[in-house]
């Protein structure tokens, strides 16, 4: 499937170096499984942690669901060497932490050269720095490996002294203008965790309001969030349903060359088919995960 079209609605953290987690995340219903060498690894147990990662991905068994390795950064003791063994992995993306500027992801992006092309690079956005050069940092996609973001709200939250309320109020001019620098340059883009494992109800708000801002997916850390964040992420019957009968309505030859109309009594212009065309994509690929 093309990289735009795949679905990316949830995006689990499992500490490498839990080799019961690793196991068990090749039986959960994520999208993305992240193996992570950074916050949920303790420092004494970084270079145990690498070397699971590294053994997991070559072991494979994880069936369609994309695996992720977040590193540590490499102004961080591990950093380097958590580099050179992802690469030398080949995951799908490796995910890295703390990126500031355009130069940071090219310092990435030349550490992970000799990985296989199938591996991309994801950024952590989660600096006051980074939210005032997230135009730049995008735009390093275009001769990078860089495909995806990821938020790191709760990092921001540290950086600002900002309470994270239910509504995230202190946060949404930065996740709008993120949402729209990641569109812009064609990057997928992941919300930031929950972090009350229990409060399934405010999972379920934050959630929406992650649909509702443009975002791909969320990065979760429990399994018991996958189930509402799949379907959240999920487009709706009535979505799939409109936008299949805007392909169709585009498709007739009556309609041949006409840049709006009218369907089942809304305006359809062409930036519809473009945005039906790919929800259609996404429910397809989710219905084949599925069966």
């Amino acid at each position: 499937m093309s990289d735009v079209a795949r679905p990316r609605r949830s995006a689990l953290y499992m500490p490498a170096s839990n080799a019961k987690a690793v196991e068990k995340a090749r039986t959960l219903d994520a999208d993305v499984i992240i193996l992570d060498l950074e916050d949920a690894v303790a420092p004494e147990m970084k270079g145990a942690a690498r070397e699971a990662a590294v053994a997991a991905v070559k072991a494979g068994g994880f069936g369609s669901r994309e695996i992720v390795i977040r590193t540590n950064g490499l102004d961080t003791p591990w950093g380097a060497a958590d580099l050179k063994a992802a690469a030398e992995a080949g995951p799908d993306a490796v995910l890295v932490p703390k990126v500031n500027d355009a130069a940071d992801v090219h310092a990435y992006d030349a550490a992970l050269h000799a990985a296989p092309i199938h591996t991309k690079l994801w950024t952590m956005i989660e600096t006051g720095k980074a939210a005032f050069h997230l135009w730049e940092i995008a735009a390093a996609s275009k001769n990078t490996r860089l495909s995806t973001w990821v938020m790191g709200v709760n990092d921001f939250a540290k950086e600002m002294r900002a309470r994270q309320t239910p509504g995230r109020e202190p946060f949404l001019p930065l996740l709008t203008l993120s949402v729209a620098a990641a569109r812009a340059h064609g990057l997928s883009i992941l919300d930031g965790v929950h972090n009350d494992i229990e409060d399934l109800e405010a999972l379920q708000a934050v959630c929406v309001q992650g649909v509702d801002f443009g975002f791909d997916g969320k990065t979760l850390i429990h399994p018991k969030h996958l189930e509402i964040c799949n379907r959240v992420f999920s487009p709706t019957d009535a979505e799939i349903a409109w936008s299949q009968a805007v392909i169709a309505a585009f498709k007739a030859p009556e309609n041949a060359g006409k840049g709006a109309l009218r369907v089942d009594g809304k305006m359809a212009e062409r930036l519809h088919l473009t945005q039906a065309e790919r929800l259609v994509q996404v429910a397809a690929a989710i219905a084949a995960k599925a069966g």
